[in-house]
């Protein structure tokens, strides 16, 4: 069941060593307050993933609340997870901008159109791990996959820190991403969480400062697409907005281009809900493997209902685990209270403006380090699982797509349809992997040609 808590002992603290699981909670106050926290571990990432998209940030605060609410329905409150603005789309939107000619509402349409087409296909995907088990999925993406795949895609957004973003204020930048950089090392904790967050903030102010003390930046202009004199920080949008009023709300339109760009992050998406599972099975003790597939086809149709009005993608969020981890409370009642208040953060359309007033150059600051450290967790999940590159057969794929994306390469299909960067780097990764798997067999033993991790899973069998 999704509702019905049982209070957890007299609902005011916890013994040494206890939990509240997720069908628990403490009392309503303890569980807002909770719910509150969640929202600020949150708020970071789902409000700027959207900025460095060209998304409103302020529906996507406020749909993020209600993908939140459909993911807690279908797990039937087993897996407790805030869904927030993803960014493994990131990549994928900056090609469709590319492509379909930049910040236009039209284009908007386009972005949010192809990433609905993404979460139908991860919902599909989740269904069936549901009904054929997680040995599906591990089976078509496996370790080495995976890794390339997500490493791709943060590495595959160089270009828009070093063509967008760093040129629009390049020593703003550099000291908001030395300033994340010592907040992250230096601060433990909930501090530490929202490095990115606090970043953000300091540059954003900095900014601000920096038009009253040496005056407007003469600087490439994103808005205008050219070099030109300009205030850093432009704030006449947020006088204008109103307290209260719905977001700015669109339709999607569905172009099969734009869909093949976006692709490639469903690979990551998995990815991130499994772990997601399974450190949530390990931190609550209790077997959360069965709800793998409901939690992956939740993410897919929370997607597809927050892209379906013009809202961002979702995913399952780390930042909140951390959270869990931190208080011991794994209530899905705090993560109902947190999509609550975040649904009527999105009713405020000044805050939304203010929001999107972030300089280019703070978002370069931010950017570098939020797309590198994508990158590097495709090195976590091969070191995690032992991938063997002295196998040509891992090394050589990956390494071409990994190429393919950083360029990144344009291959031209048809004189009006091209497929470059993150989507033809996945394609060759996947399609040669598993091309070069299959052919590897046929001169070896399935001891010799299989994977690290079949090989483990069969010596584990055996045994």
């Amino acid at each position: 069941m999704a509702f019905g808590w049982k209070v957890h002992g007299e609902g005011r603290k916890l013994a040494p060593g206890d939990v509240v699981k997720p069908d628990e909670r403490l009392s309503w106050p303890r569980t807002i307050g909770f719910g509150a926290q969640h929202v600020v571990a949150m708020f970071g990432a789902t409000f700027v993933f959207p900025l460095v998209m060209g998304l409103d940030p302020n529906l996507a605060v406020m749909m993020s609340g209600v993908a939140t609410i459909i993911f807690l329905l279908m797990v039937k409150g087993k897996v407790p997870s805030y869904l927030g603005t993803s960014a493994s789309f990131v990549a994928g939107v900056a090609a469709i901008r590319g492509l379909f000619g930049g910040d236009t509402p039209a284009v908007d349409k386009i972005v949010t159109g192809a990433i609905l087409v993404a979460g139908l296909v991860l919902a599909i995907f989740g269904l069936l791990i549901h009904f054929l088990g997680v040995g599906f999925i591990h089976r078509i993406f496996p370790p080495v996959v995976t890794g390339g795949v997500v490493m791709l895609i943060g590495f595959g957004l160089a270009f828009v820190v070093a063509d967008t973003y760093w040129p629009q204020d390049q020593w703003i930048a550099l000291i908001t991403m030395v300033v994340t950089f010592l907040i992250m090392v230096l601060f433990r904790g909930f501090i530490g969480r929202i490095a990115v967050l606090l970043g953000l903030i300091v540059g954003y102010v900095l900014s601000w400062v920096a038009d009253r003390v040496f005056g407007n930046i003469t600087a490439f202009n994103a808005g205008t697409g050219q070099v030109d004199t300009h205030p850093r920080v432009d704030l006449s949008a947020v006088a204008d907005a109103p307290w209260i009023g719905l977001p700015d709300f669109h339709a999607p339109d569905i172009r099969v281009s734009a869909v093949l760009l976006v692709l490639p992050a469903v690979i990551a998406l998995i990815a991130e809900n499994i772990g997601h599972v399974k450190a949530v099975g390990e931190m609550t003790g209790v077997d959360a493997d069965p709800y793998m597939g409901r939690a992956i086809a939740a993410d897919g149709v929370a997607t597809v209902v927050a892209t379906s009005v013009g809202g961002s993608p979702t995913t399952t969020y780390a930042e909140n685990i951390g959270v869990m981890a931190a208080t011991r409370v794994y209530s899905t009642a705090a993560y109902y209270v947190a999509a609550i208040i975040a649904i009527l953060f999105g009713l405020c359309p000044k805050f939304g403006a203010l929001i999107a007033a972030t300089p280019g150059g703070v978002l370069g600051g931010v950017c570098v380090i939020l797309y590198g450290m994508i990158g590097m967790l495709g090195a976590k999940i091969w070191v995690e699982n032992r991938v063997n590159f002295a196998d040509p057969v891992n090394m050589v794929p990956v390494g071409a797509g990994i190429i393919l994306a950083i360029g990144p390469v344009d291959h031209a299909i048809t004189g009006e349809f091209t497929i470059g960067g993150i989507a033809l780097g996945t394609i060759v990764l996947l399609g040669g992997y598993h091309l070069l798997r299959a052919l590897a067999r046929r001169g070896s033993s399935p001891a010799e040609s299989a994977p690290v991790g079949e090989v483990a899973a069969e010596k584990g069998a055996a045994g």
